[in-house]
């Protein structure tokens, strides 16, 4: 994440000159989304978890941790139940993430969410990608209708 933040503010330095007055690198002492907890809080994170939404199991509520620190709390939302969280497109993948990531990381494709957004890829069968990327269009589809409205 570091090379990502120090490749961006290089961009960022390279086109400064056309953007008088623009403020200097300030990613370094910000944390990520999600990201605001202690270093040695990723335990103390995943029992908060897991105690607010037992449904979780431990690997899950890992997962979710890792992806998205404090944010996991934001996106399960007032879940009670895994079947709150929509299709369970495998290896823990559910509907509101693949909601969360359309909507919070511009994932707009199976492959967005499965390889580029985490690497799930590895954990699902071509068959659960090709589901994922149907309810995707399908979800897209709905949201531009509902736009259009």
């Amino acid at each position: 994440i570091t090379t990502y933040r120090r490749l961006a503010e290089s961009a960022l330095d390279q086109i400064a000159p056309f953007f008088p007055g623009m403020p200097g690198p300030w990613t370094a002492g910000v944390a990520l989304p999600g990201g605001d907890f202690p270093v040695d809080g990723v335990t103390a994170l995943i029992e908060k978890l897991r105690h607010d939404y037992p449904f979780l199991t431990d690997r899950w509520a890992k997962r979710l941790i890792r992806a998205y620190g404090t944010d996991a709390h934001r996106m399960l939302g007032q879940s009670t139940c895994a079947a709150d969280l929509g299709p369970d497109f495998g290896a823990t993948l559910t509907g509101r993430e693949v909601t969360w990531l359309m909507e919070k990381e511009y994932a707009r494709t199976a492959e967005d969410v499965v390889w580029r957004r985490s690497k799930l890829g590895l954990r699902l069968t071509a068959e659960q990608v090709a589901t994922l990327d149907d309810w995707i269009d399908a979800h897209c589809a709905a949201s531009l209708r509902a736009a259009a409205e």
